[in-house]
Order: C-alpha cells, then sequence, then structure tokens
C-alpha cells in the first residue's frame, strides 16, 4: 500500500542517537561496540510520528550522512510527500526507511487506524524469532546461546576461519533442539562452504545466510546444497528479486536495506510469486526499529528481529521477548490510541 500524499504543513524532526551494546557483536569483517541510528518525528495536527534506521553500513549509509540528507530536503518534504517523493529526493536507502515509517505511524494516528489495517495485514500475532550469537569462540558462542531464556531458534554469525566448524559443533551440542541457523556475512569461498557443509548438515542447520561476496552469487551455480540458502547483502530491493530467484530459496528483508515499511512489504509479496521464501531481519536498533519489521514478519517464514537484546538500554514501549517468541509493542508505534504530542 503506498502513502496517500500528507499535505501540509508537517514538521519534520530528526537527530542522530547513539545506542551503547551490552557487549561487542562480531560478524566476518566488522566489529560493533556501539550503534548510531538516525530517529524521525513528523507532526501534524498535534500529533507525531516516529522512525528509527540505522541504515546500511556496508554501503556507507551512515546515520550522520542520513541526517544531512533528510535536512537538505526537509523543506521540500514539509510541504507534503509521498513515497514516491521520497524515492526522487533522497538517495540514502536509511533516510527513506525513517521518514516512511514515521509516516506510517502518524498515518495511523490521523486516521485512527491501527498500522497493521493500513498495510492490509490480518491482526497481529507474536511471531518466533532468531537469536543471535556474534562469532567468538565455540565456548562464548554456547555461552550466549545458552543466556536466551526460551529461544528455540539461534543464528551464528560464522567468519570463513578454520574455528567455524567448531563453531557449530559446540553450539549444536549445547543447544539440542533448537532451530539453528549460520550467516556468513559474504565471508565464506565455494571451497569452504563444500568443506563446511557436512559439519552443517551433521549439526542439522536449517539455513546458510548469505554465503559469498556480492557479485559473486554465480558461485551457487550448480551447487547442490541440502540446506536453503538465504541472499541478505546480494538483495536490498524488490527489483534485485528476479534475477536472484534461481540462485538463492530465500530472501532476507531488512527495511533499512529497502528504504521502509512500503517497499520491504512489496518485497515480502512479490519473492512470493518468484517462489522464494522470506525472512525479515534487523540491523541491530531499538524496538522502534523493530516494531515495523514485526508487520513484515507476518508474511515471512523466518524472523529475526532480537536487535533490542543487544543493547543496555530501549526506548519505552519496548517489544517483548517471551517463549522464543516476539511480540508488537501494545500501545506503541502504529498504534492509534497512543496519541503522542510533542513537547
Amino acid at each position: 500500500m503506498r502513502h496517500e500524499e500528507q499535505a501540509g504543513p508537517l514538521r519534520l524532526r530528526a537527530k542522530v542517537e547513539q545506542w551503547t551494546l551490552t557487549t561487542p557483536f562480531r560478524i566476518s569483517g566488522y566489529t560493533f561496540e556501539r550503534i548510531d541510528v538516525l530517529f524521525v518525528e513528523i507532526e501534524k495536527d498535534g500529533l507525531v510520528g516516529r522512525g528509527e534506521a540505522a541504515g546500511v553500513y556496508y554501503k556507507g549509509d551512515t546515520p550522520a550522512l542520513m541526517l544531512e540528507e533528510v535536512q537538505r530536503c526537509a523543506p521540500v518534504l514539509e510541504a507534503g510527500f509521498t513515497d514516491e517523493t521520497l524515492r526522487r529526493l533522497l538517495t540514502s536507502d536509511g533516510a527513506r526507511n525513517a521518514l516512511d515509517c514515521a509516516m506510517w505511524d502518524l498515518r495511523a494516528k490521523l486516521t485512527g487506524r491501527p498500522v497493521s489495517e493500513l498495510a492490509g495485514l490480518e491482526p497481529l500475532r507474536p511471531l518466533l524469532t532468531t537469536f543471535g550469537c556474534g562469532a567468538d569462540s565455540p565456548e562464548e558462542m554456547t555461552k550466549v546461546a545458552r543466556s536466551y531464556q526460551g529461544a528455540r531458534a539461534i543464528k551464528l554469525k560464522l567468519t570463513g576461519d578454520d574455528v567455524d566448524a567448531d563453531r557449530v559443533r559446540a553450539v549444536r551440542e549445547g543447544c539440542p533442539h533448537v532451530w539453528l541457523a549460520v550467516d556468513a556475512n559474504q565471508g565464506f569461498t565455494r571451497q569452504f562452504l563444500e568443506k563446511l557443509m557436512p559439519v552443517l548438515i551433521d549439526a542439522r542447520v536449517t539455513l546458510i545466510e548469505q554465503p559469498f561476496p556480492v557479485g559473486q552469487e554465480n558461485l551457487l551455480d550448480g551447487f547442490q546444497s541440502p540446506i536453503p540458502v538465504a541472499a541478505d547483502e546480494s538483495v536490498q530491493h524488490a527489483s534485485d528479486i528476479r534475477s536472484l530467484a534461481t540462485r538463492f530459496n530465500v530472501i532476507n528483508i531488512k527495511l533499512d536495506k529497502s528504504g521502509g515499511l512500503t517497499e520491504a512489504l512489496a518485497m515480502a509479496r512479490l519473492a512470493k510469486d518468484f517462489g522464494l521464501d522470506t525472512m525479515v531481519g534487523n540491523m541491530i536498533g531499538t524496538s522502534l526499529a523493530m516494531a515495523p519489521a514485526i508487520l513484515v514478519g507476518q508474511l515471512c517464514s523466518v524472523v529475526d528481529l532480537d536487535g533490542p537484546l543487544f543493547l543496555r538500554s530501549d526506548r519505552a514501549g519496548t517489544v517483548r521477548y517471551s517463549d522464543g517468541m516476539v511480540h508488537f509493542p501494545e500501545r506503541s508505534w502504529g498504534d492509534p490510541k497512543e496519541l503522542v504530542v510533542h513537547g
């Protein structure tokens, strides 16, 4: 569903926030100790819509640059905009995400209808989510995996080094009954994956995410994987889906990549037309970033929305985790009952 134009005057506010992680989080090629996010508010008639975006680090889409772009375009946006306006004005997917989500939230409050209804979804249900383990020693990753109370699905970050096999074996031994996935974040070669595959099969791994670098998707040609393979960095927008359908089994949709909830919902629906399963992920963020992603998760078979658990603190109106499930925050983002008046 595309945004109807919201006539001005709108009042736009934006800033960069910094959130500290509980412990450093390591993936292939990166270690994160904190995250910066762009926080946006759009106000109309005393009601405020909010959005958050972390950007896409591997594309250089940083919150600082996103803020500059939003501020540059603010005079035009405050006169009223649609999602097509955002596409035309902004090059940053992260900036579009924050503004697009803020507009969905504002529309819910202006119309008195929950955002799930505006998006054409059934009443929201809790979702089984994965809980992530950053790449570390096998012992530490097992400790982290077992620390998630009630977790029924675990995703391991791997790096393409000689320790990966031990990481997988150790977590499986420590968590014998969980659904298990691995994420290479572009860190594998085909030879490495072929060598690791017997370990993954023996450990009952259910999903392999982004094994090869972007631009090397052809390494999957002729590769007979008994485990479904998901595209993450290789898929950004709906326009990427067609070219990936013969190489991947699953696409990972993230609002920071797609440019917001509008495009993410379109991707989830289009992927099914090409016979692809879908998952929804996150770049790590507060509950404000998870809430719209939970809407996308209603259309997905795999959900990876554990971002707030890596933060030392979170916003008010948090998503709730229990028994391995993530629950949409009550009376929060996208809820018309939360009539937020700025100031």
